[in-house]
């Protein structure tokens, strides 16, 4: 379990950053799977689920999650759609006793408080999410339901720089768009660039004036902590874990 500094020094929220630890799944989901994309047995996902809501210290159906699709939708979690299907990358509310949930295995979660009006939120934030700046969409949403917002963000475990390789066409991507995208990537030989995701998503969120800290885990190296999608691919494995990050107003 990780948690952010800063956020750590607000006593009305409760947050954390779930390791794969301390859960019931078993093989290749060992042991706190939350991807209820997954193939893992649908009982062990739920046990684990309600491990992460008792620690959170919210009844299990308080605990909200998203169906992910890699895009830029940003829904504001109300009484009215609190019990509906959530398809999207972010969710945002002012609903206090609920915890907001995200599941990464190597993108980036991010979990938001806005200090000011008491809205927590919390963004799945790939290269595409980020890209299709689901960040800044999220940040103008929360924008809109309060004044002198005070934002704080941390940025948790995610794929590292070291460990994130991609080819020329992914680069081209990012260049066509700004040349300013350069600084993100470095070399690694003729075919492959390093792409840093979590500084292309911390600029994007401190050029929109939000503070933020970091848990600087890589889930791709650290195997007996985090599930990571792109390990599992290199070790030939038919699926992989999601990790749990959450975040809940008293």
């Amino acid at each position: 379990m990780f948690y952010s500094k800063k956020l750590r020094k607000f006593k009305k929220i409760n947050h954390c950053f779930f390791s794969r630890k301390n859960g019931f799944s078993k093989g290749i989901y060992k042991s706190l799977n939350c991807g209820r994309g997954s193939k893992d047995s649908k009982k062990n996902i739920q046990k684990n689920l309600s491990f992460v809501a008792k620690k959170m210290n919210i009844n299990k159906n308080k605990l909200i999650l998203m169906y992910q699709t890699h895009s830029s939708k940003v829904v504001q979690i109300n009484k009215s759609n609190i019990k509906n299907k959530i398809i999207a990358d972010a969710i945002i509310t002012k609903l206090k006793g609920v915890a907001l949930g995200v599941v990464t295995a190597d993108c980036i979660p991010i979990i938001l408080y806005d200090v000011k009006n008491e809205i927590i939120g919390c963004v799945h934030a790939g290269w595409k999410g980020a890209y299709l700046e689901i960040i800044k969409k999220t940040i103008s949403k929360i924008k809109n339901l309060g004044s002198n917002n005070q934002i704080y963000a941390c940025v948790g475990p995610c794929i590292g720089r070291k460990s994130y390789e991609v080819d020329t066409l992914f680069y081209k991507k990012f260049i066509n768009r700004s040349l300013k995208n350069k600084k993100y990537f470095s070399k690694k030989n003729s075919e492959k660039k390093l792409f840093n995701l979590r500084k292309f998503v911390t600029d994007k969120l401190l050029k929109l004036n939000v503070k933020v800290d970091q848990v600087e885990r890589d889930t791709f190296v650290q195997k007996n902590n985090f599930f990571s999608y792109r390990r599992a691919c290199k070790l030939q494995q038919k699926d992989y874990g999601r990790c749990i990050s959450t975040v809940c107003m008293h």
